[in-house]
């Protein structure tokens, strides 16, 4: 294969200070814990739990009225 030449060539100072591009690294970071259930699906299960609830209580209600 044939060489390309560069275009550029490299300069380096001859006073001075000479610096470096800062490598980017990894950072750890705390783990982040998760809820086993989100909020909405625990809004679901308390609504569907009054609603139970108040199901039962009709049904008692009803019973009584019969008796």
């Amino acid at each position: 294969m044939p060489e390309v030449k560069s275009v550029f060539r490299e300069v380096l100072p001859k006073q001075g200070q000479l610096s470096m591009e800062d490598v980017p690294t990894m950072v750890l970071c705390k783990p982040k814990l998760l809820p086993l259930k989100s909020v909405t699906v625990e809004k679901l299960e308390k609504m569907q739990m009054e609603a139970q609830e108040a199901i039962k209580q009709q049904e008692v209600a009803m019973k009584e009225q019969s008796q």
